[in-house]
């Protein structure tokens, strides 16, 4: 087993990769490493000719997916849209991994990204003893995607300052990029995209430029559509984390999984599951990845201060810190919710007491 803590998506799925390339004989746009076919499949997975499983990476719409992959055949860049928690940064990692192999050309976008990520900086010791130099260049990893003709990502685009975005806008439409002070450029290789990702919901973002978002395909990834969906989502991230983290605790049993991610989608959409009783919604997003992180914590709490199984106890303090963000609003409308709904329902008595001590 490896030590690492996280495998990047081509370490862990090599074997996946392997076994498509080998019976993948479709058309691959150039420098693809499979045909547009076997990333859908690697994605959304399947069963290959020879009998082997495909895992599936994503469990969301197809048809969303299959747009994702034309894109990155086209000279238009693709930017993933949505709320935290709709697996934007997950997709980005596996559509690179299946496409280019490598999935690590990537820039984390924050308030204090320089230009200088997005294209290049100075080897200093090496500027200042022999000057300007492509020796003393050192190149961003989306310069590297284009000269290797691969995928590079930004992660939280609309995090970075929009001054600095627009330093993309010459890269995606002339596909090159100027050195003036070498008088040199560098041209994109083919296969060279860029997958973007941003977060529809944050506050205080930087919104792009109409000439940025030109040069953009926009593919919004929805919340699951349904809970059977939902529930499937967190168990199998649960599954593969616990795997990871090698906690010494039972696979969590579905009833108590439904029952986290019931509470989350009530929450989120304001409604009962029934539709019969609206509810106030808390300020926080109550996304998917934050009821796998709730369900992950319980199986670490049951594992080292319980009995091994997740048990409501387990989950009460980290369901109710995802809930809780704001302490005056937040905690009204999680008091609200135990008294009128989680109080008067069948076989809910433990989840209500766990979350009353909690809140106590």
């Amino acid at each position: 087993m490896t030590s690492l803590l996280r495998e990047h998506a081509e370490q862990q799925f090599a074997e996946e990769l392997a076994q498509l390339a080998r019976v993948d004989d479709r058309m691959r746009p150039p420098n693809w490493r499979l045909s547009p076919w076997a990333v859908e499949t690697y994605l959304l997975g399947g069963t290959l000719g020879n009998g082997i499983l495909i895992t599936p990476k994503y469990i969301g719409s197809r048809r969303l997916i299959q747009v994702a992959i034309a894109t990155l055949a086209t000279d238009r860049a693709l930017l993933l849209l949505g709320v935290p928690g709709t697996a934007k940064t997950w997709v980005a990692e596996h559509l690179a991994a299946a496409i280019s192999g490598i999935s690590t050309l990537l820039i984390q976008g924050t308030a204090g990204t320089a230009e200088e990520a997005i294209r290049y900086g100075w080897n200093y010791a090496q500027l200042l003893a022999v000057g300007p130099s492509r020796a003393a260049l050192v190149a961003s990893p989306l310069v590297r995607a284009m000269e290797e003709g691969k995928i590079a990502r930004v992660e939280e685009l609309t995090r970075i300052p929009a001054d600095v975005q627009d330093a993309l806008i010459t890269i995606l439409s002339e596909k090159s990029l100027p050195i003036p002070e070498l008088n040199q450029e560098v041209q994109a290789t083919k296969g060279f995209n860029l997958i973007a990702t941003a977060n529809n919901r944050d506050r205080g973002v930087n919104e792009l430029s109409s000439a940025l978002k030109r040069r953009f395909n926009t593919v919004i990834l929805p919340l699951p559509a349904t809970l059977d969906e939902e529930v499937e989502i967190v168990l199998k991230r649960v599954e593969s984390l616990g795997r990871a983290l090698e906690l010494p605790a039972e696979p969590p049993a579905l009833s108590e999984v439904r029952r986290i991610v019931t509470i989350f989608r009530e929450l989120r959409n304001g409604v009962t599951a029934d539709g019969r009783a609206k509810l106030k919604s808390p300020s926080g997003t109550l996304s998917t990845a934050e009821a796998i992180s709730v369900v992950v914590n319980g199986l670490a709490m049951a594992a080292h201060f319980g009995d091994g199984q997740l048990r409501a106890a387990d989950v009460a303090s980290s369901l109710v810190g995802a809930v809780i963000k704001d302490p005056v609003q937040d905690q009204t409308v999680w008091q609200e919710y135990l008294e009128t709904v989680v109080k008067e329902r069948d076989g809910w008595l433990d989840i209500y007491r766990a979350g009353r001590e909690i809140t106590a």
